[in-house]
Parts: C-alpha cells; sequence; structure tokens
C-alpha cells in the first residue's frame, strides 16, 4: 500500500474534484449539471487549500487556509442559490433548462 501524507492525500483527491468538475461544466449544456458542476470544482479547491494548510507536516497547520475555506463555503452557498435562481427563469423564458448557442 502506497504511504501518503494527509497534505497529499488532500492535493490529489482535490485536483481529482476539479478535474470532475470541470469536465463537467465543458461537457454537459443542462444548467443543473453546470451548476453541480461548479460545486464539485469548489470543493476541490477547497481541499487544495486544506492540504496547503498542512504543509510540511510538521507542527500545527496554518489556520489562515482554514478561515478562507469556511469564508469560502459561505459564498459557495450563496452563489449556488444566486446560480438556481438564475436557472430557474431561464427556464421560464426560453422553456427549455439548457444552454444553446444556436437558439437567439
Amino acid at each position: 500500500m502506497i504511504d501518503l501524507d494527509t497534505g497529499t492525500f488532500y492535493m490529489l483527491v482535490g485536483t481529482v474534484l476539479f478535474g470532475i468538475g470541470f469536465y463537467g461544466l465543458i461537457a454537459y449544456p443542462h444548467l443543473l449539471r453546470k451548476i453541480l458542476a461548479m460545486n464539485i470544482m469548489g470543493i476541490g479547491v477547497f481541499m487544495i487549500f486544506i492540504a496547503a494548510a498542512y504543509g510540511s507536516g510538521e507542527g500545527d497547520p496554518d489556520p489562515v487556509p482554514h478561515a478562507l475555506v469556511i469564508t469560502g463555503i459561505v459564498v459557495a452557498v450563496c452563489a449556488t442559490g444566486l446560480a438556481l435562481s438564475l436557472a430557474v427563469q431561464v427556464q421560464a423564458l426560453t422553456g427549455s433548462p439548457k444552454l444553446d448557442a444556436d437558439k437567439e
């Protein structure tokens, strides 16, 4: 079994989550899937910040990245609410929950 320290594990998982979210953002035209993909990307960034807090693994972790993650979670929840309300408005105006570049 590969022996990974905590910081490296969080960094790898955060990078994978960001990649999955980025793929979902690019690949799917449905607005709800795009909103979920952006949330997954945000979770990946939060995990990378937590990995940065561990640093070299010696001593106590840095509390500043943890405070940034807590603030980022609050902002992400607010942005998700706004994005969902905008998606509802797009659905009401166009009749479709998808973004089509060809339609005008």
